[in-house]
């Protein structure tokens, strides 16, 4: 995703200094003009904004705040903005220890998948300083076409949390369907065609069902990093005496997907987990 976003900013004529921890990952955006250096902190040090985007909040942890992180790197006036999907807490961390250094931070972690990526769809959802945000705006029009500021520093993070909260719980929805589809020997491609654009339409539906029904299970967004956004939410959920039995049940059936061996898979790799269950041969749906 990372490299997609990259790339509609070059697009938009801005200058790109990059980092990746796997070097060849950057070399399309090289190919079109990129800078690679060795460290977030060279970055940094050539940059007015820098993006972030990684998979874990250990990450987030050891790319900004670490040795040689960005912010080693920061001089005054200038803006942090990450775009991982992370901790809440970790967003007003990085705010509070960027702003000793005279730097803005926001957070704004984004849906829409690889194909948002690609076609600069993504919703992106900010939490940071009014000022701060309005400066990088014409940046995210470029990245996505859905921009909400949603508060202070981690309300991005909140809201992501939101987020991945309604596609959980959807996606057993749209595996169960297929898999009754399946089981009444309905023909999978027909049946989409008349309940997707009904009251029970959405965009896992759309877009995720006819991956399950091709057995194309390539990842827009990693079931592992998945696992991860619902922990953190299961996490803040706990914290404010909130109980999401809904979430929790989604977590420990992607948990059966990854004792399948499919944790780098995309998070329509559910419907195996979920086929399995049933005693379902998902490599032939249609028998």
């Amino acid at each position: 995703m990372g490299n997609s976003m990259c790339g509609h900013l070059m697009a938009g004529g801005y200058p790109a200094t990059v980092y990746n921890r796997s070097p060849e990952k950057a070399s399309s955006l090289v190919e079109r003009g990129a800078v690679l250096v060795n460290s977030p902190s060279e970055v940094a040090e050539r940059s007015d904004v820098v993006f972030t985007i990684v998979g874990f909040p250990k990450d987030v942890e050891h790319v900004i705040l670490g040795k040689d992180g960005v912010l080693s790197g920061s001089s005054p006036g200038m803006t942090i903005v990450d775009m991982t999907t992370s901790k809440p807490s970790l967003a007003e961390r990085i705010a509070v220890e960027a702003a000793g250094q005279g730097v803005a931070s926001i957070d704004a972690p984004v849906s829409g998948g690889d194909t948002g990526a690609k076609n600069a769809t993504l919703s992106i959802m900010v939490g940071g300083a009014e000022d701060e945000v309005k400066r990088v705006e014409p940046l995210f029009k470029l990245m996505g076409s859905t921009i909400v500021r949603q508060g202070g520093p981690g309300r991005g993070q909140h809201t992501k949390m939101v987020n991945q909260t309604l596609i959980a719980s959807g996606m057993i929805a749209v595996c169960e369907a297929l898999l009754y589809a399946t089981k009444a020997g309905l023909d999978l491609p027909t049946v989409l065609q008349s309940v997707s654009s009904g009251a029970a339409g959405s965009w896992s539906l759309t877009n995720m069902a006819p991956r399950m029904i091709d057995g194309d299970f390539d990842p827009g967004f990693f079931v592992e990093h998945f696992i991860k956004d619902m922990r953190i939410a299961l996490d803040e959920a706990a914290a404010m005496n909130l109980a999401l039995p809904g979430l929790a049940l989604a977590q420990q059936l992607y948990q059966a997907v990854v004792a399948q061996g499919h944790a780098k898979d995309g998070t329509q790799a559910l419907i195996l987990a979920m086929a399995e269950l049933n005693q379902v041969d998902w490599r032939s749906p249609a028998q």
